[in-house]
């Protein structure tokens, strides 16, 4: 979200290096910053891979992410591309070639499945399975 090398997030000392959250455009790292809650440092990929518009990893910003990962100490990656058929090629091309820098580096995805107030009924199949299969101990 800035043309200097690093924005106000990435310069603040006290966020935590460690943890890198992985966007699509810059309003998707507005929108978590809005809540407060992640701490971490934030990758732009400015795109996602969607073949049927011809764009590749090349096209967007997947190896200077390769390339921060590889040059910094990072404990968790945060794939928070969209929960869409372009978003989920992004996730699962990202995991892969993260797994070849490091196989310790953990590599997470946003949680999915019923959005709060809809009625279960109206949920398809999709959605559904990934809130089954997203469900957590309460």
């Amino acid at each position: 979200i800035t043309e200097v090398d690093l924005c106000p997030i990435c310069s603040d000392p006290s966020r935590d290096r460690k943890v890198i959250m992985v966007v699509e455009q810059p309003l998707d790292l507005i929108a978590f910053e809005k809540t407060g809650k992640f701490k971490g440092l934030y990758h732009v990929l400015h795109g996602r891979i969607s073949p049927l518009e011809n764009i590749g990893p090349d096209e967007i910003f997947v190896d200077d992410l390769l390339k921060r990962i590889s040059s910094q100490d990072i404990d968790e990656i945060i794939i928070a591309t969209n929960p869409n058929m372009e978003g989920e090629a992004t996730a699962m091309y990202l995991a892969k070639e993260i797994r070849k820098i490091s196989d310790s580096i953990k590599i997470t995805r946003l949680g999915m499945g019923i959005p709060t107030g809809a009625d279960l009924e109206y949920a398809d199949d999709l959605t559904l399975t990934q809130a089954l299969e997203g469900r957590r101990q309460i």
